[in-house]
């Protein structure tokens, strides 16, 4: 009798433990869980929908409609009276990078962005303030091919291959004009480095791409004669031009900073005669001269709003860029081509529809929908569909709206910028900057001088890696 009572106890125990582990398991999983309730919902490519709740489940937008409900435990947002958009994407970033131009070459297609990423920068978290939750990063402008790009999720706080966007096609950086030919980089008593003009600048992405189709055809031989089972040793292998290679079977993207028409046209003539499509043509100031041309091409172009006249290729610009492009068939995205910018992003946007005459709904694709498509990461994010990942900020106004602040800004599903968490940890953060202020090592010497001054955060990089005068060019 006692060893079957004690049998009975030891079945309720486990029914008990596994139920209160089920609901232990169901409890961690709602937390992944996020209901947004009666925002507008501003999708992109679904149009404005008021007054409509959202779901979010395990990273992705999981429903869309009215009168939604979540399970228990689950977080639940109040959004009425205030707008929800698609995570803002900047197609052409330098943030998380304190040194982009390796300028000792004139190709440097073998150096990679990733490999230098800095986590900490707190560009990072600015940049979710304003609603931003994907950067595409490059290297900078020194080069007629410089190194390869990296698309990331601004996951700040974690571990950098929580940043690196799963399966994001890769890309390289080109660039001509000023930059390349280095017309503001004159050292005395240093030989100028090739090329020193525009036309030297094609003919080394000319020779470039001579080498790579000649480095392909080597490795196609060697994988043919290994097919016959024929034993022959491999090519000698060339990191510079592999990803060059990746260029030519349209594996990998070229995102070419440029201004001028000739040399616009120039590029894509050139890409053409090797067989593969410019991606995005990035800052493309002088796009409307020939929008046609780009549109026929196919490339895309990642503009400014009214950023210009900032060196003398810059001067023929103007604030109706973006929209003439746009009206002529060319997928037009707007950039920062900074690591502080990216956070008016929705200002910028603002400005062309002020300029172009652009509907409120085409703004917004200018820094949603249009670099995703750019990037090639349009089927996860860029706008606000069932299935995508949930990629989203809340706003307290419409995002084109002056007035309008981010509340919060969720990444995969979890929130990685709260306005109202950031208020409430002020106070924490002047206290113990006050601790450390009175700390023995930071005191006066004895001396009656002050402590030693660290050295500054690095100089903040404001015009873009258009601007000549600056180290990121």
């Amino acid at each position: 009798m006692r060893s079957c009572f004690s049998l009975w106890c030891f079945v309720f125990a486990s029914l008990f433990g596994a139920l209160l582990s089920t609901t232990e398991l169901q409890a961690q999983q709602n937390t992944k869980v996020t209901l947004i309730k009666h925002a507008t919902l501003l999708t992109v490519t679904q149009g404005d929908l008021e007054n409509t709740d959202l779901l979010i489940e395990n990273g992705k937008i999981a429903k869309i409609g009215r009168g939604l409900s979540a399970p228990s435990g689950a977080r639940i947002i109040d959004a009425t009276g205030k707008y929800v958009l698609p995570g803002i994407i900047d197609c052409h970033s330098h943030s998380m990078l304190d040194a982009v131009n390796e300028g000792s070459l004139s190709v440097t297609s073998m150096c990679r962005i990733r490999d230098v990423l800095n986590p900490n920068d707190v560009d990072l978290y600015r940049a979710l303030a304003g609603g931003v939750t994907t950067l595409n990063l490059l290297h900078g402008s020194a080069n007629a091919i410089g190194g390869q790009n990296q698309v990331v999720k601004i996951k700040y706080g974690r571990p950098i291959e929580e940043f690196l966007f799963p399966d994001a096609p890769p890309g390289i950086k080109f660039a001509l004009g000023e930059n390349p030919k280095r017309s503001n980089f004159r050292v005395p008593g240093q030989t100028q480095r090739y090329p020193n003009s525009r036309m030297g600048v094609e003919e080394i992405i000319r020779d470039a791409f001579v080498r790579a189709q000649d480095y392909k055809r080597q490795w196609d031989d060697y994988r043919a004669a290994r097919a016959r089972n024929e034993n022959v040793p491999p090519p000698r292998r060339d990191l510079q031009l592999e990803p060059l290679v990746e260029v030519l079977e349209g594996k990998r993207y070229v995102h070419a900073h440029c201004y001028r028409a000739e040399e616009i046209l120039m590029l894509m003539n050139l890409a053409e005669e090797f067989g593969f499509r410019v991606r995005t043509l990035q800052h493309v100031l002088e796009g409307y001269k020939i929008a046609r041309e780009i549109a026929r091409h196919r490339a895309g172009a990642s503009a400014f709003a009214d950023f210009w006249s900032y060196k003398v290729e810059a001067y023929d610009a103007i604030p109706h860029d973006a929209a003439l492009m746009m009206r002529a068939g060319v997928l037009v995205s707007l950039n920062s081509d900074d690591d502080g910018r990216a956070r008016r992003l929705n200002m910028e946007a603002a400005r062309v529809m002020k300029y172009g005459d652009l509907t409120e709904n085409e703004a917004l694709r200018l820094i949603t929908i249009n670099p995703a498509i750019q990037l090639g990461i349009d089927r996860r994010v860029g706008s606000l569909e069932v299935g995508k990942d949930a990629d989203l900020a809340i706003w307290t106004a419409h995002p084109l709206s002056v007035y309008a602040r981010v509340e919060t800004t969720f990444v995969d599903g979890e929130i990685f910028f709260d306005r109202q968490a950031d208020l409430a940890q002020r106070e924490a953060l002047a206290k113990e900057r006050a601790e450390l202020e009175a700390a023995e090592v930071n005191r006066p010497q004895g001396s009656g001088a002050p402590p030693p001054v660290p050295a500054g955060r690095r100089p903040a990089y404001r015009l873009g890696d258009s601007c000549m005068q600056t180290t990121k060019e």
